[in-house]
C-alpha cells in the first residue's frame, strides 16, 4: 500500500495527496513505469479484443497511454479520444492516424468537431487515485462518470481500464452513488481486476 490515509479522509484530501505523489515521480521513474504499464495494458486488450478503444491525451502528470494506443491502432483497433462539449459532458471522437488535435477542454487535446463520434467498447481511463475495490478518484468534475452512465443507460457497458502509477493507490475512496467503479486498474507493478466485485 502506498498510502496510509484512513477511509474517513475526504476526497479532496485524498486527491491532493495522490496528485502530489504522482507529480513527484522523476522522469526516468515515470518513463520506466509507463513502459511497464503499456505492456500490462496491452495484455488486457489482447484478452478483451475491443474494436474501438477510447484513450486520452495526458494532462498534468497523468500516465501517458500513447504506446498502448499506438499498438492498438497497429492491431487494427480504432482509436477514440474524449472531447469536452460543455460544462457537463464529454463525448468520444475517432482519431485517425496523423490527424491534428485541437484544444478539447479542461486543458486537453481532442479530435476536431468534424471527427466521427465513437461508441467505444473499451475505455482507458485516467485517474488521480484508486483503491482495491475498483473505486476511482478523478479531478472531481464527473465527466467520465456521466459519460459512462449515459452509455450504460443506452445498453452499452464497455470495460473500464484505469491507468495509474502505483503511488496513486489510496487505502479507501469514499464512493458516492454516482461514482462508477473500474473493471481493471493497471499499474507498473500489477494488474488488478475487479469484474467479480462488480457483479
Amino acid at each position: 500500500m502506498s498510502s496510509t490515509e484512513a477511509p474517513s479522509v475526504s476526497k479532496s484530501a485524498l486527491r491532493a495527496a495522490a496528485l502530489a505523489r504522482r507529480a513527484a515521480l522523476g522522469s526516468d521513474q515515470r518513463a520506466a513505469a509507463e513502459q511497464a504499464i503499456a505492456v500490462r495494458a496491452r495484455a488486457v486488450l489482447s484478452v478483451l479484443k475491443p474494436q474501438v478503444v477510447a484513450g486520452y491525451m495526458p494532462i498534468r502528470s497523468e500516465c501517458d497511454p500513447g504506446a498502448i494506443l499506438e499498438r492498438a491502432r497497429a492491431s487494427g483497433m480504432a482509436i477514440a479520444l474524449p472531447a469536452v462539449v460543455d460544462r457537463e459532458r464529454i463525448l468520444f471522437r475517432i482519431h485517425e492516424a496523423g490527424e491534428l488535435l485541437v484544444p478539447g477542454g479542461f486543458g486537453t487535446l481532442a479530435p476536431g468537431p468534424g471527427a466521427a463520434i465513437a461508441d467505444p467498447d473499451l475505455l482507458l481511463v485516467p485517474l488521480v487515485g484508486f483503491d482495491r475495490n475498483g473505486n476511482r478518484l478523478g479531478y472531481g468534475r464527473g465527466y467520465y462518470d456521466r459519460a459512462i452512465a449515459a452509455a450504460r443507460a443506452g445498453g452499452k457497458r464497455a470495460p473500464l481500464v484505469g491507468l495509474a502509477f502505483s503511488v496513486q493507490e489510496v487505502e479507501a475512496i469514499p464512493a458516492e452513488s454516482h461514482d462508477i467503479r473500474l473493471d481493471w486498474v493497471v499499474t507498473e507493478k500489477e494488474t488488478l481486476e475487479f469484474r467479480s466485485k462488480l457483479a
